[in-house]
């Protein structure tokens, strides 16, 4: 690798989004380059979230040392080399090393002429289609989305829960549409016991699981909930790397990856084998980001049971192209080489 550079890009949402937590109207992302001498190029992106402690700011100040880091040892190739002097220079900084492991991944890929899938030995037929979300908002609106929704093609909702009236939305979702398969997730905003409670009524609406129901560190909430309720459990917030999956094996179904949470490629592999080997199931997920790290996430899906990479689709405007389709179909067989990102 002889240049690296990196862009910061505002990009406005199609809609505006909220959770439990708060309201999005833009994202902000930075996103990387690294070029060999042959004048061949590798994109990754950061989508830093405030609530694992990174900021633009913050991704802004560390990403000239990790650039350095990976134009100092010059081959993409040398992965487990690069993966290990990013921890080290950088070790909180994930959405960061995230970026620069998937610039780096896809320009060892594109060097090779062959998509990043393949290199790994994946079926290109394997990814499941995306979810996509559908956040709070009034009633109607969320139904509305919801039509809207499964008339493009989506098959599978993600329902943002965590508020005073949780079951009129929820019905109202149900009502915009009938036939979907519906996932709820509720980021943390709820009690166990009144997570244990909500299953009941949310099994009675076809809710396939239940994604993160209680605080982060409230391991015991979630194993009560699994025990307890009616539903099958996800941890996210509650499973940010490999080293996370022995603390909820024995209180969830499911553990959700995501790149900008645990650091990267490499490190988003190893938490899906952990899991995986400790009996559990797997979504793929994402921040809301660009195609240009959305690409690499989707280089993985292969290995999941379940995936939730609609980060890029609900941009008004993106800064690259990836390979998730307007429908939400991870389309392996459009990479090329490397991540498919264009």
């Amino acid at each position: 690798m002889t240049a690296a550079r990196f862009e910061r890009h505002r990009l406005s949402l199609a809609e505006s989004f909220t959770i439990s937590r708060g309201t999005t109207e833009e994202a902000t992302v930075l996103t990387v380059e690294l070029e060999d001498e042959a004048g061949r190029v590798g994109i990754g992106a950061a989508g830093p979230s405030a609530y694992y402690g990174e900021t633009a700011e913050s991704v802004e100040e560390t990403l000239p040392a990790l650039l350095d880091v990976a134009t100092e040892v010059g081959d993409p190739h040398a992965q487990q080399v690069i993966e290990e002097r990013l921890a080290e220079t950088a070790p909180a900084e994930a959405a960061a090393r995230a970026a620069v492991s998937i610039a780096v991944h896809d320009l060892a890929a594109t060097q090779a002429g062959e998509p990043l899938y393949r290199r790994w030995g994946l079926d290109s037929d394997r990814p499941p289609q995306s979810s996509y979300t559908v956040p709070i908002d009034s009633p109607e609106e969320m139904r509305d989305r919801a039509r809207r929704t499964v008339e493009r093609g989506f098959e599978t909702l993600k329902v943002k829960l965590g508020t005073d009236a949780d079951r009129e939305r929820l019905d109202a979702v149900r009502e915009g549409a009938p036939e979907a398969r519906i996932r709820v997730d509720a980021n943390c905003a709820w009690t166990a016991e009144e997570a244990v409670e909500h299953t009941s009524w949310l099994a009675d609406h076809g809710v396939e699981f239940l994604e993160q129901p209680v605080p982060a560190d409230d391991i015991d909430g979630l194993r009560r909930v699994s025990v307890e309720g009616e539903l099958p459990v996800a941890a996210d917030e509650s499973c940010v790397t490999a080293a996370d999956v022995g603390t909820v094996a024995d209180a969830v179904d499911i553990v959700v990856v995501k790149l900008m949470k645990c650091g990267g490629l490499r490190p988003a592999k190893r938490q899906i084998l952990a899991a995986k080997a400790a009996g559990l199931d797997v979504m793929l997920g994402c921040m809301i980001e660009s195609s240009a790290s959305i690409a690499g996430a989707c280089q993985l899906a292969p290995l999941v049971e379940y995936a939730d990479l609609d980060g890029s689709l609900l941009l008004a405007d993106d800064c690259y192209d990836g390979i998730v389709q307007p429908d939400g179909r991870v389309d392996l067989m459009a990479t090329d080489s490397g991540t498919g990102v264009r």
